[in-house]
């Protein structure tokens, strides 16, 4: 049986190119709306098993208002838009679309967005008409004690593995958000190894330790003289990764310049090296992490809207560790079992009231910085379980606890860091060093210094002020 689909479009020549394009895949477009109450009325004559919403109508109502009444009715949508403001897009992405597609549409983009959507909707569906009839959240079969690597049971933790076997299959690009330290990476690595290009390479690129000056050679390659210092041809990422996947993370901190040209390999799957003349075809997946709030950076001009819609086919949004508070003795057993066997320690427990203090901290540097503690508490205990945990003075839970959702995360971070620096004294690279212990490679470290003007306290710690005596 052919699946049906309403449009809603209120541009004459685009609805029309969707329809060709959708009908010309084997679909049935049961018809074109344009306006709420006209798609209204179609849907109750013809329901559809799907609806490609435009977020701006004709009339008073728009495609959002649209939405809500489709999720009440339990019927799937995509949403169609050129641009939106900030205000917008958020409205639209609380009434849970499954997918976004950016104007001008491409076919393929079209069809890997339905492909997903349907999967959604088979998957999910069940679920949601039985907590809509019995007012409960439907569970796993079983909890889920790793995955991956990514290690626990708790629910957010579950829409976001439920949401990787969703999207693995399928050949598309992925937006994984998160806080700092809360496993972006990993979900990347399993996105690529559940994928059909899991025997192909899995290429990293971390945008935030790459100078505005190197980070197109890095990406796109550059041939031999293109520029000061290039005295051999250099293979960019996009060709190492070619048949696999490329990892972008930090992708909020790439230069606007990068930005509209990385727009051009994912529309248009080729690339030229910097001083090259070839055009090169590149077949690569990308999977893309950020810690920053993307719709805000569009907002105030520091990222491209297009690109932004490239990247939010399918978003992943990661709970920060604070969040999943009942995966903490999992986690935290995982890393010493690990530890332990990596350094040859016989340590195999904690003390209940060790694991209390862990499950009572907030974790502003979330699992990575939970890995680090747990690594340095194997170090040093001396028997077979760990009796005391050393925690950041500064975030020790007491009546009066830090609260990183009301002061702000990057507020969180800054202070974080420089809680590190003062434990390390001030010393950034080498053994000990901040870096090390914040597990950064030190161009990100430094960029993190600048971004939070953290360069005085650096100098006060490694300059002390004199005392008279």
């Amino acid at each position: 049986m052919m699946k049906k689909i309403l449009i809603a479009e209120d541009q004459f020549i685009e609805a029309n190119n969707l329809q060709l394009i959708l009908q010309k895949a084997g679909y049935e477009v049961t018809g074109i709306a344009r306006s709420v109450s006209a798609a209204i009325e179609m849907v109750d004559n013809n329901e559809p098993d799907l609806v490609l919403l435009d977020i701006y109508l004709k009339g008073p109502l728009t495609g959002i208002d649209l939405a809500r009444k489709l999720r009440q009715r339990n019927i799937g949508f995509v949403y169609l838009s050129a641009n939106s403001n900030e205000k917008t897009l958020n409205e639209a992405k609380v009434t849970q679309p499954y997918g976004f597609l950016v104007k001008p549409f491409r076919e393929k983009d079209i069809l890997v967005t339905l492909d997903i959507a349907w999967y959604q909707h088979e998957q999910f569906l069940p679920a949601r008409r039985n907590n809509d009839r019995t007012g409960t959240r439907n569970t796993h079969p079983s909890s889920i004690a790793a995955f991956n690597g990514i290690v626990g049971s708790s629910a957010g933790l579950k829409q976001v593995l439920d949401n990787i076997q969703v999207v693995a299959p399928v050949d598309t690009t992925v937006l994984i958000l998160g806080e700092s330290g809360t496993g972006k990476e990993q979900v990347a690595s399993a996105i690529h190894k559940l994928s059909p290009r899991k025997n192909k390479p899995f290429v990293k690129v971390n945008c935030a330790a790459l100078s505005t000056t190197l980070i197109e050679s890095e990406l796109f390659g550059h041939e031999r003289g293109s520029f000061t210092g290039a005295t051999d041809r250099r293979i960019g990422r996009f060709e190492q990764a070619n048949g696999g996947s490329l990892f972008l993370d930090e992708i909020g901190e790439m230069p606007l310049e990068t930005q509209s040209k990385m727009l051009r390999v994912l529309q248009e799957k080729e690339l030229e090296r910097i001083g090259g003349r070839e055009t090169i075809r590149v077949d690569v997946r990308i999977i893309a992490a950020t810690n920053r709030d993307l719709q805000r950076e569009v907002a105030e001009g520091r990222f491209r809207m297009d690109l932004y819609y490239r990247l939010h086919v399918f978003p992943i949004q990661l709970p920060a560790l604070r969040d999943r508070k009942e995966d903490i003795p999992a986690l935290a057993m995982n890393f010493l079992r690990s530890f332990a066997a990596a350094n040859n320690r016989l340590v195999k427990n904690f003390k209940p009231e060790c694991l209390e203090q862990l499950i009572r901290y907030n974790w502003p540097g979330n699992i990575r910085e939970m890995q680090n503690l747990i690594e340095r508490s194997v170090l040093l205990c001396k028997t077979d379980t760990i009796t005391e945990i050393s925690l950041p003075e500064p975030a020790r839970v007491t009546g009066a606890t830090i609260n990183p959702v009301s002061k702000g995360m990057e507020q969180v971070e800054r202070e974080h860091i420089i809680e590190v620096l003062t434990r390390c004294n001030g010393k950034l690279s080498g053994s000990g060093g901040a870096a090390e212990l914040l597990q950064l490679p030190l161009s990100t470290l430094n960029y993190k210094l600048r971004k939070y003007g953290i360069s005085r306290e650096i100098s006060i710690l490694n300059n002390p002020p004199k005392t008279n005596h």
